[in-house]
């Protein structure tokens, strides 16, 4: 690969680019089409959706391990389209890739995992030792070096798995479903593993997940894959927050749910008989000054009666569930406001 790219700067380009495989149950069968994506160097980029979306098959053209039928992908200036076999060796060689199920080699210790890239990269034995040190150093499992994958926790497994990917010093690293095999707390540990990588050691990484969860932890920018299309792509404070298509507010729904429903509902109205409205909470909309003052020039009260607020890209977001107390005229007023800076809906019952 070329010279150290800027923060910033294009890194990954798909341009128009389209995969049909051909199967003999269901004949052309089209994984992805017509994919437009940039993703920018230093950036954590994820992709996300549901099974069958197309985000394996997306990642596996990043580093060529499967061919466009058409389109082309240009990764750090190179389109990989137009490259051999033997070109695209080497060029996978700046590319890390980290899966699911760790893909292991059982045979081998850690020391052996993260040491067999650099062996076939044709590294000295010394120089060799030396990186395999320093990588499981620096994920935190040096202890474990002369153990076998059998011996090892799902998340040590992983944390081999990325010391692996980093061995030979990539640009990219690509993490395929990379923490759906593990508990909430191991997930947690191996996403602030991923953002060090990031951010002390500048590799720009594209996340396949079908969590939201983890795109919240660490994405700044995500795009939603649905059928083998884009439907909807952002920083991921904008896609949270203001999301446009009916998948991507799913997605989103996972993580935060702001408006109660079913017997949830029917309890609130119980006890909260004013009108009940949803509010989109984010620090840059000053909805707090609205309701703060709502007494004083509507006549109208209020109670959070539901929702929850989050911490996304050091800024506050969510959605509450209001009851707003009052009479009607006060309410309309103070929802007409509401909705000159956010997304505001009154609750069905």
């Amino acid at each position: 690969m070329s010279s150290e790219a800027r923060p910033g700067t294009p890194l990954i380009e798909l341009r128009d680019v389209t995969k049909v495989f051909t199967t003999a149950g269901r004949g052309r069968v089209t994984a992805l089409d017509g994919i437009d994506l940039t993703i920018e160097a230093g950036d954590i980029f994820a992709i996300i959706g549901y099974s069958g979306a197309g985000k394996s098959t997306l990642v596996r053209l990043i580093n060529a391990l499967e061919r466009v039928t058409s389109g082309r992908v240009i990764v750090d200036g190179i389109d990989l389209t137009t490259l051999s076999e033997r070109r695209l060796r080497e060029v996978r060689r700046g590319i890390g890739m980290i899966f699911q199920q760790f893909n292991l080699l059982r045979s081998r210790t850690v020391f052996g995992n993260v040491a067999y890239p650099l062996k076939i990269a044709g590294w000295s034995k010394a120089d060799i030792e030396k990186r395999v040190a320093e990588l499981l150093n620096f994920v935190g499992i040096l202890d474990k070096a002369w153990h076998y994958p059998d011996q090892l926790s799902g998340g040590q497994k992983q944390r081999v798995g990325i010391a692996r990917a980093l061995a030979t010093n990539p640009k990219i690293l690509l993490a395929d479903e990379s923490t759906s095999a593990l508990d909430p707390e191991t997930t947690a540990d191996v996403l602030r593993l991923l953002k060090r990588v990031n951010t002390e050691l500048g590799v720009t990484i594209v996340v396949i997940t079908h969590e939201m969860e983890v795109v919240r932890e660490i994405a700044d920018r995500v795009a939603v894959l649905d059928s083998g299309r884009i439907i909807e792509q952002g920083r991921v404070l904008d896609v949270f927050t203001d999301p446009q298509h009916e998948t991507t507010r799913r997605f989103v729904g996972t993580v935060l749910r702001d408006q109660p429903e079913g017997t949830n509902l029917e309890r609130i109205r119980a006890r909260h008989p004013g009108r009940l409205v949803t509010a989109r909470v984010r620090d840059d909309r000053n909805i707090g000054a609205v309701l703060s003052n709502a007494h004083a020039r509507h006549g109208v009260s209020f109670e959070i009666v539901y929702g929850g607020i989050k911490e996304l890209a050091g800024q506050s977001f969510g959605g509450l569930t209001l009851e707003l107390i009052g009479d009607d005229s006060g309410v309309d007023a103070l929802i007409a406001e509401l909705r000159e800076i956010t997304e505001v809906q009154e609750v069905a019952s």
